[in-house]
């Protein structure tokens, strides 16, 4: 733990001089996102305003915006954890990819798109496989529906993802083998991004639809059996 305290250290440079709860929030959720803090830890007010150099209030602040963001939850006399999402969270989450990232592809105007940016997380994912990378072949895909998402040109769309996409990695970091879970959607995403390039949203979507629905039906399978129905990890 003093190694990765010494590391969020380093992040006190992205707080300058006007230091806010939301920007403390901002490093916080990029942490948790990227496995630092995994699903579970308790997460100490000294320990990390120490780090960042930050009162007690500013951090209580980002705390209580991160739990409204569903990435922690307080528990009474005990403190405040990163959240273990249960197998009905990952169901929701799921269920509302569904109906985001559907329609932006259906609600797509003529081609063509502007896909550089599905391009990219399509090549960050064949780097990381090439590497054997699997954590950063699951951030590639993150980084895919993302994208995808921002063809739909809405800054509330983004924000309502971001905050869905956080939770998914939640559910991630708690996978035992992350390439047999990642790996496949590779090659979906380059299909879905050809499909975009030819001009055929309603193939896309079609791709798409069939993607999330064997994703759920993985994941779940996964989560139930690493996690349990009820969100707790094995000790």
């Amino acid at each position: 733990m003093a190694e990765q305290l010494a590391s969020l250290a380093d992040d006190r440079a992205l707080l300058g001089r006007t230091s806010t709860a939301e920007r403390v929030s901002d490093i916080l959720r990029s942490r948790i996102a990227d496995g630092f803090f995994p699903p579970g830890t308790r997460l100490s007010e000294d320990s990390i305003g120490g780090a960042l150099g930050v009162s007690r209030n500013t951090l209580r602040e980002a705390f209580r915006l991160l739990t409204h963001e569903r990435l922690l939850v307080h528990e009474l006399n005990r403190g405040v954890f990163v959240r273990v999402l249960t197998v009905e969270d990952v169901e929701d989450i799921y269920r509302t990819r569904a109906l985001v990232e559907c329609a932006v592809v259906r609600g797509l105007g003529e081609p063509p798109y502007a896909l550089d940016g599905l391009a990219a997380a399509v090549a960050e994912g064949e780097r990381a496989t090439a590497e054997n990378d699997w954590k950063a072949l699951g951030t590639a895909n993150i980084h895919f529906h993302r994208e995808l998402v921002a063809l739909a040109g809405s800054e509330r769309t983004d924000e309502v993802m971001r905050s869905v996409f956080a939770e998914l990695r939640l559910a991630f970091h708690v996978v035992d083998d992350p390439r047999a879970l990642h790996e496949p959607y590779l090659t979906r995403n380059r299909q879905i991004l050809r499909t975009l390039q030819d001009g055929d949203r309603d193939g896309a979507e079609r791709l798409l639809a069939v993607y999330l629905s064997d994703s759920l039906e993985r994941m779940v399978e996964v989560y139930r059996r690493r996690v349990g129905n009820e969100g707790s990890l094995p000790g």
